[in-house]
Order: structure tokens, then sequence, then C-alpha cells
């Protein structure tokens, strides 16, 4: 063994010592950590010929990356839609590269962890109030979700037609109808050779709403004659978590011949509070949904997961299926989730949330999506006591805004970067109905009204000096 690694196995104690330590003294600190910096590193950095073993590592990283790091897993980082890790579900990422498995099948000699995964995915159903219909797998994100459900959506699609796509690639134009779609579907569209551009846009329901009109739906359902297609709806649009109305597009799978598909990266979380379910009501009629765990479950990151339904399952091994690959047995018989997504290589990524939800269970969840929904609407209040106004109704977590007066659309810009500059808060530009604004989303189970108080005395300062 190299000396360098034998000495780094003799002193394995102390250096998980001074990383946990490390670690722990971050996220003491984290409140008072800034959300945005200006430090930069030359990357071209030297390779070290004998290296220099984990401590002297650690030391170099102290001094030239950890100054990079921002504090995105805070509680006043509000830009995209970003959680922070929970204790329980550090635990659960610490030991899932400890053990280090490749998770994949459930009857294997060389390791059967995809049963931790399936009991994962039964107790998000049971969150979720979903019924076990549906099989689930856990991938990197939203994107590789989406990707992943889409994937045997265009998969159905040819099999209207008796055509294999995934063998013999795509041979008939496949018809996407969707009305606020968010961009990882539309790069998965990209990305699955349908197009980035080759869907058709239904119109939204009047009066500030991003959900899709069910009666232009239908009209464009209309017009394709009886030919299948897809739909991409939305379960919390990005900018003001507007969501599709689900029963009546349940109602309209009882007419017509569809895949539906859900994007519910972090609105489908609402089926957790009584005071949001009926938001989702009806979902569970929906082939394929998409749920990101590390937004509002509070996971790090990567951990998103696909649902698709179990009547799917033989077009989601004939699009994903290892064929070429004699070791791994009959897909159906021998179930490996090699063979119904898209990575070969995958970690034990349903490990975190398997310890979050033991730790915290269904009420610990409800507590964290209804406080984070309150301090929502407690943050818009506050707006527009000041010189802001709402660009659209706070429907969930998500805050749409932008400074009060057409006079100052020129400075919505300015405004937000230098708020940002002030390393206490973080949150992204958008635009929506023609304006610049700007968009707030509450996932983070530290946040307070602290948090709230301190960002809107923060605002007015910057406001002051533009």
């Amino acid at each position: 063994m190299n000396s360098i690694l034998q000495q780094d196995l003799n002193d394995f104690d102390t250096i998980l010592e001074k990383t946990k330590q490390q670690g722990i003294d971050f996220l003491n600190a984290i409140e008072n950590i800034p959300t945005s910096n200006t430090y930069t590193i030359d990357p071209k950095s030297v390779l070290n010929e004998l290296g220099l073993g984990s401590i002297e590592a650690l030391k170099e990283f102290n001094e030239r990356l950890a100054p990079l790091m921002v504090s995105s897993s805070g509680p006043r980082y509000w830009g995209f839609v970003t959680g922070g890790s929970t204790p329980a579900s550090i635990v659960g990422d610490w030991l899932a590269a400890v053990y280090d498995q490749n998770t994949q099948a459930v009857k294997a000699q060389g390791g059967a962890s995809a049963f931790i995964e399936f009991e994962t995915i039964h107790l998000l159903l049971q969150l979720l109030n979903l019924p076990d219909d549906f099989l689930g797998g856990f991938v990197t994100g939203a994107t590789m979700s989406n990707f992943t459900s889409l994937g045997v959506a265009r998969q159905w699609f040819g099999a209207q037609f008796g055509k294999d796509f995934a063998k013999n690639g795509i041979s008939e134009t496949i018809n996407i109808l969707t009305a606020t779609p968010h961009s990882s579907s539309v790069k998965c569209l990209s990305l699955l050779g349908i197009g980035s551009q080759n869907y058709t846009t239904v119109k939204t329901i009047e009066g500030n709403r991003e959900a899709l009109d069910i009666a232009d739906l239908e009209e464009n359902i209309k017009q394709l004659n009886g030919k299948p297609f897809i739909l991409i709806s939305s379960a919390g649009t990005v900018n003001t978590a507007d969501f599709d109305d689900f029963e009546a597009i349940a109602a309209l799978k009882e007419k017509y011949n569809f895949w539906w598909h859900i994007d519910g990266a972090f609105g489908g979380f609402a089926a957790v509070s009584d005071k949001y379910k009926h938001l989702v009501k009806g979902w569970e009629g929906a082939d394929s949904i998409t749920i990101d765990c590390h937004k509002w479950l509070n996971v790090p990151y990567e951990s998103a997961f696909f649902l698709n339904k179990k009547e799917h399952i033989n077009l989601q091994i004939e699009t994903f299926q290892n064929s070429n690959a004699p070791y791994l047995g009959n897909a159906l018989e021998n179930f490996n989730y090699l063979n119904v997504l898209p990575e070969n290589s995958r970690r034990l990524r349903a490990l975190p949330a398997w310890f979050s939800l033991k730790a915290y269970g269904k009420e610990g969840f409800r507590d964290i999506i209804e406080c984070s929904t309150a301090l929502a609407l407690h943050f818009g209040n506050a707006l527009i006591e000041n010189d802001f106004e709402l660009l659209a109704p706070i429907r969930l977590n998500n805050v749409c805004f932008t400074l009060k007066g057409e006079h100052n659309q020129e400075k919505v810009s300015r405004f937000l970067s230098d708020l940002n500059d002030t390393g206490k808060v973080f949150m992204t530009p958008t635009v929506y109905l023609n304006k610049k604004g700007i968009r707030a989303s509450f996932v983070n189970w530290r946040t307070t009204e602290n948090d709230i108080k301190l960002v809107i005395q923060e605002m007015r300062e910057v406001l002051s000096r533009i």
C-alpha cells in the first residue's frame, strides 16, 4: 500500500474527527456566513507528485477553497428553491459515503441495498398520501427525474404506433402539451431527442395565473384528432407556485389517450399539509411524478426521485434496460435499478431521506411546510408595507415581487445585485407579466421571522442608496 494512503488509514480517527468538527463549526455559524461572495481562485492548481495526505489536503482546502463556500443551506438563502440539510439527513449522507454502496439490486449476493431505497419510496408515498401503485427511484435532481419519466413517456408514445423508440429511434412526431413548464422539463425534451422547441403551449387561466386553462387544453387535444400526446403539468410553477387542476386533467384522461406527467419538484410537498393538500387533489391519476428531496425535504444535494405507475414497468425497462449485460439476468424477474433509470453507477441516495423521514415523521415535515408558507405570507405583507409590490398572489412558498412603481423598473436589477452583495440574503431575478421581478422561495427549515425582519431592514437600506 502507498505510504501516504497507509498513513491516512492509521490516522483515520483523527482525520474524521477534524472533518466532523469543521462541519459542526460551519453549521453552528451558518446564520453569520455570507449568502454570496466575490472570492475567486486560480483553478490551475499543480498536482503534487507524492500526495499531501488528508490532513494537509484539508489544510489547503481551508486556506484556498473553503472561502468559496456560501451559506446556501442557511436560513436566508432564498434563491432558486434551495433547502438546507437537517441533522438527520447529514447522518444519512455521511453514512451513504461510509458504506459506499452501488445501489442497484434487491436480490444479489453482491449487495441488496436497493431494499433501503424501496422502503424509502414507500415512506415517501405515505408522506405524500399517494397509493403504492407507483414505482419510484432516486436520481440526482428534478432534471433527471423529469428525464426518467419523460423517457418512459416517449417509449409509451412510440408504443401507440407499434414502435420501439428506445431501440430504433424516434420515427414519429411526438406531441407535447404544456402551459408553464420548468426549464428542466424543456431541457429534457432536448436530451430525449424530441426537441426543446417542439411542444405546444396551452393558454394559462386568466387573472394572473400560470396554471393551464382546461378549456384551451381540451381544444388543443381535439386539434390532434385522436393522436396520442404527452401532457407536462405543474405542481408548483417556479415563479408563483401555481398548480394545474389535477381533478380536471384526470377527467380528461378518461376521454383521451395521453401520458400525464406532473412536475412537482417542490410543490408536491403541499400534499403533506392539511391546509394545502387540496392543491394536489387528483394527482394520483398521473402516469409519472417528479419530486425533489433537496428542496423541501431538506436533505443534501443530490436527491430527487421519480414516481412512475407500476403498470408501465415494461415500458420503463424497454427504455433503460442494460440488455447487453447477461450477468443481470431477466429484468422483470430480478429487479435492478440499472434497468429502470439512466445511471449504472449510483450512490445510496435514499439514505438521507430515510433518516429524515424516520427522524421527523409526518408531523415534522408538516411543520416545515406550514412554517415555510407562513413565512412567505409574512414576507409578502412586509414587502407591501414598504416600497415593494407583489407581482402575483402568494399561493404557497414563493414570493414574486418588484419595486413599487413603473419608474423603478430600471432599478430592479441593480437593487437585487446590491442586496445580494451584502451577503445577508440571496434572492434570484425573474421576469413576470413583462416586468422585471425578484423571487424569494421559502423552504429552509432554519428560517424564522427574525430572518425576515433582518432582510427587510437590509432591503430598506439598499433601496435608499440607489
